[in-house]
């Protein structure tokens, strides 16, 4: 968000500095070095729905780099790999009866056909589609998905954010009977180099591992910032930073206003990354139902986009101060390598090449009913600053196509 921002003053006429306290650009779309692969940390794709996202490749000239494929989605319960994602699958998929799956296809063929999530933002999302699906096939198909995700919050959760997913998915096919998803030549790194080399050819600049440690307020206005380097004088600020380190680089904001920021809850994650000598399955997302599996799902990235090994993505999620975030590197590293070899008993231990562990503290705002009111304005009553993350994009999940949006938007709204 903070390098579409930058790219959208740039393309204005104006000369922005960011301040990045990572060493490379990108925070959740960063990538890294795989044993000779460039790939992000976090696994990324493209619905039909990310106008923001095409927009920009058509500026950047990447547009032909985007790629759309037909993926498989699985359900791993019961000790085996079912079909899912499509009505024949929901028919001939073995523990529900019909009942449960009418009413499943019917919640789920309405909340792609809806537009309006408003009446949706005060209900709890559990409940909501316990209403509509019945409590077996809540217990069958969602409820792991909720607490292995959300533990504490998993029944805390409004329901216009999770009917954004349902609808974002359901709505990028080829046919009811195939999903589409896209990915990007060269992944989400080939997107982020383009912005920076526009940015800086346009005389913006980014410093990297220059985390800033205050927003320095004067007067009812921003004066500047602070970092390891000294003091930086500016009008205005945006930040995009996770929320809960708004009050820490902010703190002489008004008190009503750090509450705010402090009461958002957020997931964190540790993403396991691993390289194999053979896939794990067909499916690009194949859902978890199993009770000796910590995990919501498997994201098979090989299966979207082509490369030259099969590549798993195995997300942990969980709260932050849960004593699991705070398990070895190699822990998480152990389970995956028992994990993929239950989903599919064909792999050997030697099938499994290699294994990288990424961590994220601030990874997932938990919106709770009623949140869209929780929310303070971007534009805050500091003249000059300006503060959103990930939960802006509320009732959307977040993603690179929503960066952008609220990016490009907070920027114009910055320069008026």
């Amino acid at each position: 968000m903070g390098l579409g921002a930058a790219y959208q003053l740039a393309l204005d006429g104006y000369a922005p500095v960011v301040f990045e306290a990572d060493d490379r650009i990108g925070g959740m779309a960063a990538a890294f070095d795989f044993g000779g692969l460039r790939i992000e940390r976090y696994y990324h794709f493209h619905c039909t729905s990310d106008r923001d996202l095409f927009t920009l490749l058509r500026e950047l000239g990447l547009d032909d780099k985007l790629h759309w494929v037909a993926t498989k989605m699985g359900y791993y319960v019961n000790g085996c790999i079912q079909p899912w994602g499509n009505p024949r699958a929901l028919l001939a998929f073995r523990g529900l009866n019909l009942i449960d799956k009418a009413r499943y296809g019917l919640h789920a063929f309405l909340a792609t056909k809806r537009d309006n999530w408003r009446p949706l933002d005060r209900l709890e999302a559990t409940r909501w589609i316990r209403r509509w699906v019945g409590e077996r096939a809540y217990d069958v198909l969602w409820r792991n998905l909720f607490e292995l995700k959300f533990y504490e919050f998993s029944q805390d959760l409004s329901a216009a954010w999770i009917w954004s997913r349902i609808r974002r998915i359901g709505r990028s096919r080829y046919s009811i009977f195939k999903e589409k998803l896209g990915f990007i030549d060269g992944g989400s790194e080939a997107v982020l180099r383009a912005m920076r080399a526009e940015i800086e050819r346009r005389h913006g600049e980014i410093r990297l591992s220059c985390p800033v440690r205050r927003v320095k307020l004067d007067n009812g206005a921003v004066s500047g910032i602070e970092t390891a380097d000294g003091f930086f004088p500016c009008a205005r600020v945006i930040s995009t930073v996770p929320m809960p380190y708004v009050p820490r680089i902010i703190p002489d904001l008004p008190a009503e206003l750090l509450e705010i920021y402090r009461s958002i809850k957020s997931i964190a994650v540790v993403c396991v990354i691993a390289q194999l000598a053979r896939s794990v399955s067909k499916n690009f997302w194949l859902n978890i139902n199993d009770p000796d599996m910590d995990v919501p799902g498997l994201v098979e990235y090989s299966n979207l986009r082509p490369l030259d090994r099969h590549i798993i993505y195995v997300p942990f999620y969980m709260p932050g101060g849960n004593p699991k975030f705070g398990d070895p590197d190699s822990t998480f590293a152990e389970k995956v390598r028992r994990y993929v070899r239950r989903v599919n008993p064909a792999l050997r231990e030697e099938d499994i090449l290699d294994i990288h562990v990424s961590r994220y503290r601030f990874a997932q705002p938990v919106c709770t009913p009623g949140f869209a009111d929780r929310l303070p304005p971007v534009k805050l009553p500091i003249r000059g600053l300006f503060v959103a993350d990930t939960s802006f994009y509320y009732p959307e999940d977040r993603g690179i196509s929503e960066s952008i949006g609220l990016a490009r938007r907070i920027a114009r709204l910055a320069v008026e």
